[in-house]
C-alpha cells in the first residue's frame, strides 16, 4: 500500500514537471534568444518549481554541506551524476552556470532549445579528439563570460554503488584553460534513482570538497584528486540499501 502512495505521488510529480516545462521552457527559449540574463533566470524558476514540486509532492528534500569551499570566480565543477535531481540542482549552486553535456540532446523539444539558448557546451562524442578541443575551447570562452562549467566526469547517470568510470575531459579543461576544480559529491540517486519512476522521500545531501588547484599538474593528476574526493566522500554519504529499488 505504501508502494503504492509513493507511486501516485510519484506520478503526480511526473505531471507537475510537464506542466512546469510549459510554462517556464517556451518564456526561456524566446527571451534566452534576446538575454541570457533574463534566459537563465528564467531557466532557474524552471529549475527550483520543479525542486520544490519534488519537495512537496513526494518528499524529498536536501542538504548543503561544504559552501564555503566554493570559491569567488567561476570555474570547473566536476561532480558525481546519479539522477535527473542534479541537473536541477546544481544550477541554483553554482550561477550562473553551463554544463558539458551530448549534442543530442538538442532534439529534445523545448528542454534541448533551452540548452542552446542558454549556450550549452554540447559536443559529439564520438568525434574524439575533435571534441575534446571543442570542449576545451567553448569553456575557456564561457569561464571568460564568468559561468560556471559543470561537468560530470563519469559520462552518463551512474546507479548507486556502481564501479566508478571516471573519463578525463573536465581535467582537461581545468588543465588547458587552466582552471580551477571544485569537486562534488551527492546522493541524489538513492531517492530518484537512475530509471526508476518512484521517487522516495528523504533528504539529499550535497557535499562541496575543497578547491582542486589544476596548476603544475596534468590532466591525469587532477582527475585522480577529484575522483579521490568525490568517491571518499560518497563512501561516507551512501547508503546503498536504503530502499527497495
Amino acid at each position: 500500500m505504501y508502494r503504492l502512495w509513493l507511486w501516485f505521488r510519484s506520478a503526480v510529480f511526473w505531471v507537475w514537471q510537464i506542466i512546469m516545462t510549459l510554462f517556464w521552457g517556451f518564456p526561456v527559449v524566446l527571451l534566452g534568444l534576446f538575454s541570457f540574463r533574463i534566459g537563465y533566470a528564467l531557466a532557474i524558476m524552471w529549475n527550483r518549481s520543479n525542486l520544490y514540486g519534488l519537495k512537496y509532492i513526494c518528499g524529498v528534500d536536501w542538504q548543503v554541506d561544504g559552501k564555503e569551499n566554493i570559491p569567488d570566480e567561476p570555474c570547473v565543477v566536476m561532480s558525481k551524476h546519479q539522477s535527473t535531481w542534479d541537473t536541477y540542482f546544481l544550477p541554483t549552486l553554482f550561477y550562473p552556470s553551463v554544463f558539458v553535456a551530448k549534442r543530442s540532446l538538442l532534439w529534445i523539444p523545448i528542454f534541448g532549445w533551452s540548452l542552446y539558448v542558454l549556450r550549452f557546451i554540447m559536443i559529439d562524442r564520438k568525434s574524439g579528439r575533435s571534441a575534446m578541443a571543442q570542449m576545451c575551447e567553448q569553456a575557456a570562452d564561457r569561464l571568460a563570460r564568468r559561468r560556471w562549467v559543470v561537468v560530470f566526469p563519469e559520462g552518463t547517470r551512474r546507479p548507486v554503488g556502481a564501479e566508478p568510470q571516471y573519463r578525463i575531459g573536465g581535467a582537461m579543461i581545468a588543465k588547458k584553460v587552466p582552471s580551477k576544480v571544485v569537486p562534488v559529491a551527492l546522493n541524489a540517486g538513492e531517492f530518484w534513482p537512475r530509471m526508476g519512476f518512484i521517487k522516495w522521500p528523504g533528504t539529499i545531501t550535497v557535499s562541496i570538497g575543497p578547491v582542486i588547484s589544476s596548476e603544475g599538474k596534468s590532466a591525469a593528476q587532477i582527475l585522480a584528486e577529484t575522483e579521490a574526493w568525490i568517491e571518499g566522500r560518497m563512501a561516507q554519504i551512501t547508503v546503498k540499501d536504503r530502499f527497495p529499488y
